[in-house]
């Protein structure tokens, strides 16, 4: 069975998708899997067993993307069955155009005149419910989804680690601040050995928080990781304190305990999945989730009003 899977771009959605994936192996046990999807899915998910070819996707790369995706198409060939988890009209269409007679995705305008299932979720759920109603379409079977799934090893380490992740890709209103996560290292910094982490435009942020710690041993590796050691650096972690993140959901996939802080994004659907010792720090406001990258009202309440001793009691709770 030759299955075609066009992975969400962000590495978070990707995460989330999963137990989808992990499902619809189990129904096809020898599914022979085509991944398709930005660079840091990719490098998440080519660990994967059933994988056999995996691709980034580079149809916006010059020229014109229709014909892009229309030769992306060709070269990846019909499959026996294919699945976007994008919304995407481009994503459609290169289902459409790869010649593979069974296709699912989520329901849109052009999912409807493209695919031969277009799904609509069941909603409001959990963004891996979603994409489980999404991939339900290609089973005879109920699809059992379970928790989240990742294939690289995760690194041991010789002393007890706690992780700090102070960024989130999407925007800044989903980052809490550097002074507050110092605070929160430094009432731990006695018990565990300090990790920050962060992608390349995170690296003002670790610098901050490490400034912040002077005199405290960290190790600063904002900047520093590929995708496959940033999954197996926080596998290995003791706890992890995070904003709502890529980071976020590779910490549940290993089931670290993790205390989340959420502000302007829904919690209820992109929450940790499955993780056994997961605590959510937020606050109720009446502007929120306005799910915008900045403050659209300029005062970042949702964020701002978290203290770091709520933070610090909710990883006592965990630890």
């Amino acid at each position: 069975m030759k299955i075609l899977i066009i992975l969400p771009n962000w590495l978070g959605d990707a995460i989330m998708a999963t137990p989808a994936l992990e499902a619809l192996c189990k129904v096809y046990p020898d599914a022979k899997l085509t991944l398709v999807g930005s660079y840091v899915s990719i490098e998440a998910f080519k660990h994967h067993p059933n994988c056999i070819r995996h691709y980034i996707d580079e149809t916006k790369k010059g020229g014109n993307r229709f014909i892009n995706t229309y030769r992306f198409a060709q070269e990846l060939g019909a499959h026996d069955m294919a699945i976007t988890f994008r919304n995407q009209l481009h994503s459609s269409l290169l289902l459409f155009w790869s010649g593979t007679p069974i296709t699912a995705g989520r329901r849109s305008w052009h999912s409807l005149f493209l695919l031969t299932r277009s799904i609509k979720p069941a909603h409001p759920s959990h963004l891996v419910e979603q994409y489980r109603d999404i991939a339900q379409s290609l089973s005879p079977n109920p699809l059992l989804i379970e928790h989240l799934k990742l294939y690289i090893p995760s690194h041991r380490y010789s002393r007890p680690t706690l992780g700090i992740n102070p960024g989130a890709t999407y925007g800044s209103a989903k980052r809490w601040y550097p002074e507050k996560f110092a605070e929160v290292a430094r009432a731990y910094a006695d018990r565990y050995d300090i990790i920050l982490f962060g992608g390349p435009n995170e690296i003002g942020m670790a610098k901050d928080i490490e400034a912040r710690l002077n005199g405290i041993n960290i190790t600063n590796l904002a900047g520093k990781t590929s995708v496959q050691e940033l999954c197996s650096f926080i596998g290995g972690l003791n706890i992890f304190i995070t904003n709502d993140s890529g980071p976020m959901h590779i910490a549940a996939a290993y089931q670290v305990p993790t205390v989340a802080i959420f502000g302007p994004t829904r919690h209820m659907e992109t929450s940790q999945w499955m993780n056994e010792k997961s605590i959510i720090v937020r606050h109720d406001m009446k502007c929120a989730p306005c799910m915008k990258r900045e403050c659209p009202l300029g005062h970042h309440e949702c964020m701002k009003s978290i203290t770091s001793h709520e933070v610090i009691e909710a990883v006592r709770k965990i630890i």
